[in-house]
């Protein structure tokens, strides 16, 4: 059988290994940070109709700029927006590719403050552009005059802030994405992946869109909609902005399936989030909790914990994992982190680590 070895593959990502977390049919998955609750089933069944409409029609291609979606991701985000200043993709890594796509490539660099979502190093590998890590202060925060200093000296086409950050979830401040805006020369995401579950008076990036026509705010469907397998992604941004993505996107990228069912959850957004805080509640039991035990929890502002004070992360990992149970190592020293699930699967991870034993 050939090897990769042997395969004219390019040099740069030679050594390199695929994105991946384990998947294992275990009672309790918790170590991607998915939305554990089912779409509920009014829900599915609205969703399922739009889908039926749409498979009439799938012999044809697909509404190109998938314009009915646009305006529902307008709708729901608010803040004045309107469908000329949205963007979608299959999942949110997609949005970010085309980003990079657009702005990054070969002998440009992309820039984020580590530790951060791996996927960016992963994205910007594959567009060929260079990924530049920036340093966190303690707890992982970032100060704006930090954040700043470090951005003009890196020089980056494309930085991208992950706002709460993944793996730690940890708040970012509006100051700082001013300040990397201001100190910036090229284009500035702000990943809000996690945004819904942030507490409600904490403002979105959304809010400095205005005259700043380098800034992008990218957020998702798979956390707080429970759409992971959808693969929706979507930003908000300039419409000069959205016509350089144009440039980059495949043909009719967006299918009429994917785009009917996204239109459909939208539809139903306030039933949907009411999810988020049923994951709230668990996210800051579990947080409790392990304090409980004398692990370390940081200040989370997603629907995941990480936590510190692990002395054996592999053992207890595993540990876990024989009971049933499965977290992520996300390679950060002493720790480990956790999904906030339902809270029949919190209580299991919690009696699951209990019986592992504490940190103390």
């Amino acid at each position: 059988m050939t090897s990769l070895d042997e395969l004219p593959l390019r040099d740069d990502l030679r050594g390199l290994t695929p994105y991946g977390a384990p998947q294992a049919p275990l009672p309790v998955a918790l170590n991607v940070n998915e939305n554990t609750h089912p779409v509920p089933e009014g829900v599915a069944r609205d969703i399922l109709d739009d889908i039926s409409v749409a498979l009439r029609e799938v012999n044809r291609y697909p509404d190109r700029e998938f314009t009915a979606l646009r305006e529902g991701f307008a709708r729901y985000l608010g803040h004045g927006l309107d469908r000329d200043q949205i963007w979608a993709g299959n999942g949110s890594n997609e949005v970010l590719q085309h980003i990079l796509q657009a702005f990054a490539g070969p002998g440009r660099t992309a820039f984020g403050f580590g530790p951060t979502y791996s996927m960016y190093p992963l994205l910007s590998q594959g567009t060929g552009a260079r990924w530049v890590a920036g340093a966190r202060g303690d707890d992982y925060r970032i100060s704006a005059a930090s954040a700043a200093e470090q951005v003009a000296r890196a020089d980056p086409d494309v930085v991208i802030l992950c706002a709460p950050n993944n793996p730690t979830g940890t708040p970012l401040g509006l100051d700082v994405v001013e300040a990397v805006y201001d100190a910036a020369r090229g284009v500035v995401i702000v990943d809000e992946a996690y945004q819904e579950f942030a507490p409600r008076t904490a403002p979105s990036a959304l809010t400095l869109l205005p005259g700043r026509p380098r800034l992008a705010i990218s957020r998702t469907m798979s956390k707080a909609f429970a759409f992971a397998g959808a693969r929706v992604g979507y930003l908000a941004a300039d419409p000069a902005f959205i016509d350089a993505l144009r440039l980059v996107r495949l043909p009719y990228h967006l299918s009429a399936l994917t785009q009917a069912a996204a239109t459909a959850a939208l539809r139903n957004s306030g039933t949907m989030l009411q999810m988020v805080d049923e994951i709230v509640v668990q996210r800051d039991r579990m947080s409790a909790a392990l304090s409980g035990l004398g692990y370390l929890p940081h200040e989370s502002w997603s629907n995941f914990v990480l936590f510190g004070g692990v002395s054996d992360p592999r053992g207890v990992w595993q540990a876990l994992y024989d009971r049933g149970v499965l977290i992520r190592d996300v390679g950060i020293p002493d720790h480990l982190r956790v999904t906030a699930g339902t809270e029949s699967e919190t209580t299991a991870f919690l009696d699951a680590l209990a019986s592992v034993g504490s940190a103390a």
